[in-house]
């Protein structure tokens, strides 16, 4: 199964997320691509590129992205977030975080972390998780 690259970016991490897509746009070609709603629009006006929307994050999408990553439909989560401005849905944008630890999918939060994924090779598919109970 061809599992999908999500992007997400904060308003203020929005021209980050675009000038990443363009310095990496091989490897992101290679990807079916979901994003937040204005992330995905200011992608798809830049490059053209086909990118599945879900909603804003404050409007749920962070949380619809969680449940495709819980489902295994993402292989990959880079989420270009604005640690230093408060967000209303905060607990939305941890459990995000949260989902991608459990399902052991990558996260990148900053530019350079998501250059070094998406230039390396691809990942194999996740293996089935053994709940622990510790």
């Amino acid at each position: 199964m061809n599992r999908y690259l999500a992007l997400v970016a904060h308003d203020g991490k929005k021209r980050e997320m675009v000038e990443l897509v363009g310095s990496c746009l091989p490897a992101v070609r290679n990807h079916q691509l979901v994003a937040t709603e204005t992330t995905g629009r200011a992608i798809i006006e830049t490059y053209g590129l086909d990118v599945e929307l879900v909603l804003s994050g404050p409007f749920g999408g962070d949380m619809q992205i969680g449940a495709m990553v819980a489902r295994g439909e993402v292989g990959m989560v880079v989420f270009l977030r604005d640690p230093l401005t408060a967000h209303p849905h905060d607990p939305d944008i941890h459990a995000l975080m949260k989902v991608c630890d459990v399902h052991r999918i990558p996260l990148a939060t900053n530019v350079a972390t998501a250059q070094l994924c998406l230039r390396s090779p691809r990942p194999q598919p996740r293996a089935e998780l053994v709940a622990s109970r510790h």
